[in-house]
């Protein structure tokens, strides 16, 4: 729930609300017995069900239970990793060493935890040919022994033609 639809105290504009208090009893009073109690005890009300009939309200402390929200929302964004997407771009004629070496990139971006957009380009009469641009994609996959998940099969795209690799998700 966002903090911005909460409503707190005088903000609260209905006659009638369910009360919910520290032990968990819940009471329906006027929304003015509920503010004069919630000032007594110098907290705030807090509007936690305001779909429901009547309005459910708590009575807290609103900076700190806001503060604590804000902080579970940080901690989960903490745990989140972003997957980044490389990408090796080679052509249909390209030499066995530059192979290699782009491969070896490949594995190395895949065990960083990246995927890998791996892309042929073809230039001028080499478009009749895509079957070399194939065979090139075949043997990077031959050449990467190890985890990973193929996310789309190689595919013809305007001039390109591309695979995109994942590593495997680790136990």
């Amino acid at each position: 729930m966002a903090d911005k639809d909460l409503r707190i105290n005088e903000q609260i504009r209905v006659r009638e609300v369910r009360l919910i208090r520290d032990d968990g009893e819940q009471q329906l009073i006027t929304i003015t017995e509920a503010l004069e109690i919630a000032k007594e005890q110098a907290l705030d009300l807090v509007e936690v069900a305001p779909t429901a009939v009547p309005p459910v309200v708590k009575i807290m402390n609103y900076g700190k239970y806001k503060f604590e929200n804000e902080k579970k929302v940080r901690d989960s964004k903490k745990k989140q990793k972003l997957l980044k997407l490389k990408e090796i771009r080679m052509q249909p004629k390209i030499d066995e060493h530059d192979l290699d070496f782009k491969s070896k990139h490949v594995q190395e971006f895949l065990a960083e935890g990246n995927k890998v957009k791996v892309t042929v380009r073809f230039r001028g009469r080499e478009l009749a040919h895509t079957e070399l641009g194939l065979d090139v994609l075949k043997d990077v996959l031959k050449r990467i022994e190890g985890e990973y998940v193929m996310d789309k099969p190689p595919l013809m795209e305007g001039k390109f033609m591309s695979m995109i690799l994942s590593p495997k998700a680790k136990k």
